[in-house]
């Protein structure tokens, strides 16, 4: 048989509301998680032994992938293993959820392969134990997040488009999800509110949806706030751009919104960094190939 070829999506964080913390030291978090276009690949072949092929620069016994198959193997008690194949395209430390969609497309395609019949809620409670952000893409939808992440609701999102920049830098999302001026108090939206375009409009311009890891970045990272600088003069000399510049996840990417796909490829044209132009997706390509939805 030829080996199952499956895409891994990133996804952006439209915004980034930290509205608490737990006992536990955990972040309790409000967030959409946006699904694009733009993704990793990975090959699943089944075979007696576990093994990651990839040109990743440190051992495959760290890789979330490898932790994903082991896990999926210890709660099923399968006993099969399988080559998988990387090839990485999204960058790491980018806050675009590569690592963690790259663990979620292997506990799917192995779920399929090795025939362990888990439901998807069931292996989104095993990606839980890998990562916050892989539940969102087992479920394989846009989503509405709260707690750590791990509480999802699937949302209609409008078509859309972005130009995603790249600066030359990994953050650290322990660095900043421990460092002391972090904001932590963020109030609460009402996802209804969100849902409504007149009233999201509102909480966009009014500078109520924003990134509350952006701050601490811009000032560790200087390479961020040199992307985010860039893209807002782009957005302050284009009255038609109204998306403000935003961090994903705790970055180190950047990106804005814009109406079409030809101006984002126009602002990546004209920028000092790499990056990309993508849309966003309605769902996972992933679950269309295993028929999951």
């Amino acid at each position: 048989m030829s080996p199952l070829r499956l895409p891994a999506p990133a996804k952006l964080n439209l915004f980034l509301h930290i509205t608490g913390q737990r006992a536990d030291g955990y972040h309790l978090l409000q967030t959409v998680f946006q699904l694009i276009d733009h993704m990793d690949w990975l090959s699943f072949e089944v075979d007696d032994d576990l093994k990651l092929i990839s040109d990743l620069p440190f051992p495959t016994s760290q890789n979330l992938i490898i932790r994903a198959a082991k896990r999926l193997q210890e709660v099923t008690g399968c006993k099969e293993g399988a080559i998988i194949t990387l090839e990485k395209i999204l960058p790491m430390g980018g806050g675009l959820g590569g690592g963690s969609s790259d663990a979620a497309t292997t506990l799917l395609a192995l779920n399929h392969l090795w025939q362990t019949k888990l439901s998807l809620d069931e292996l989104a409670a095993i990606g839980l134990t890998l990562g916050a952000d892989v539940p969102v893409f087992i479920r394989g939808q846009n989503a509405w997040a709260e707690g750590v992440g791990e509480i999802l609701q699937a949302i209609p999102l409008d078509p859309s488009h972005f130009v995603v920049l790249i600066p030359d830098c990994s953050v650290s999302t322990a660095e900043i999800f421990t460092h002391p001026n972090l904001p932590r108090a963020t109030p609460k939206i009402n996802m209804r509110d969100y849902l409504v375009p007149h009233s999201r409009h509102g909480l966009t311009t009014s500078g109520i949806l924003h990134n509350d890891c952006a701050g601490i970045v811009r000032t560790l990272y200087s390479e961020v706030d040199q992307a985010l600088c860039f893209l807002e003069s782009i957005q302050q000399k284009n009255p038609d751009l109204t998306s403000t510049p935003q961090l994903t996840g705790t970055g180190a990417c950047v990106f804005m919104m814009t109406p079409t796909r030809s101006i984002a490829d126009k602002i990546l044209e004209q920028a000092p960094f790499n990056g990309f132009v993508c849309s966003g997706i309605g769902q996972s390509p992933v679950h269309s190939a295993l028929n999951l939805l």
